[in-house]
């Protein structure tokens, strides 16, 4: 294990925040929790039914049998829009996803994780609607703690946010500009960094004239007054690699040495934490969801219970950067 995910569970473990897990009648789940109660990483509870066959040690919470009348007033009040009947919320709120999310909402937890059984689609709208974006955000988007293997020839172990790659599909250029927000704000809260941003796209500095640059180029213009180094557009090669930024975006304070990357659209940053991974040898941890009033995370439904436990970790220090009034 890299020693950034081991910090980030000695972090874990000292704050012993309270992590639902929905998805409990998974063995991938189970044993992440029991692992984090083994080693105290979090208070961590998982919901499954009574009969579930969980290993002692492992914190269950029934949504069947739960007590309701707080969750019901909180779907309620959620879902006021939509004027849904007692009866309807009755009904949601026994749904482990929907349940969980409620728990965060209303403090009987404070973060929560799924997505290794349901797809990314479902995880989020439960956590967007019954939990909802931070005031003053003007969106929810996702990113990836992404950490370069000990062989890397550049970067050693070293960690990057790749930034949107799992949520919004064709930020406009204010979506940009608040997505490159999100992603520093995440990278000062977990790794602890002033983040140098680079706005990728597959032109630097104008080398290519198009309307998916200017889209990029009006997004930096947004980021005038941000309180973080910040350039694009840059190629990918020039955002990482020290010698291409000093060729092709000379006296740039971050081409080349960029720790957060805020991709132009879904598909290249699906693509791109992709290649890392798979090609590269990068962990991936996400997505992690940025925006909303209090955390809630998505797991890939490949994950291991190592991933699981990462994410905890992650969890673990967005509720902290959160109690410090940093919204990531």
């Amino acid at each position: 294990m890299t020693s950034l995910l081991q910090t980030l569970r000695e972090r874990a473990r000292a704050a012993r925040h309270h992590i639902v897990l929905s998805e409990g009648t998974d063995p991938r789940v189970v044993d992440a929790a029991l692992r984090a109660a083994e080693a105290g990483i979090g208070h961590v509870t998982v919901l499954a039914p009574e009969g579930a066959d969980l290993p002692p040690g492992v914190a269950r919470c029934d949504p069947a049998t739960a007590e309701t009348d707080a969750m019901v007033e909180a779907y309620l009040e959620a879902r006021a829009k939509r004027h849904p009947t007692r009866d309807d919320a009755a009904r949601a709120v026994r749904d482990p996803l929907i349940h969980a999310a409620l728990m965060v909402r209303t403090g009987r937890a404070d973060g929560t994780i799924g997505g290794a059984v349901h797809t990314t689609s479902d995880t989020v709208r439960a956590a967007l609607q019954m939990i909802g974006a931070a005031p003053g955000m003007p969106l929810v988007s996702s990113f990836f703690l992404m950490v370069l293997p000990p062989s890397h020839p550049t970067r050693p172990g070293g960690a990057m946010i790749f930034s949107d790659c799992g949520l919004v599909i064709e930020p406009d250029a204010d979506a940009l500009a608040a997505i490159a927000r999100q992603a520093a704000a995440s990278a000062a809260a977990l790794l602890g960094i002033e983040p140098r941003v680079a706005l990728l796209s597959f032109s630097t500095k104008g080398s290519a004239h198009h309307r998916k640059v200017t889209k990029v180029t009006d997004a930096l213009e947004r980021l005038s007054d941000a309180p973080f180094p910040v350039d694009g557009e840059l190629q990918f090669d020039a955002a990482f690699d020290v010698d291409v930024g000093a060729s092709k975006a000379p006296g740039s304070a971050v081409a080349g040495h960029a720790d957060v990357l805020v991709f132009p659209d879904l598909d290249a940053g699906n693509i791109g934490y992709k290649i890392a991974q798979r090609i590269g040898g990068a962990t991936a941890i996400g997505p992690v969801l940025q925006g909303l009033a209090r955390p809630a995370n998505d797991l890939s439904r490949g994950c291991s219970a190592d991933d699981i436990l990462d994410m905890i970790a992650v969890t673990s220090a967005q509720i902290d950067a959160l109690g410090k009034g940093e919204t990531t």
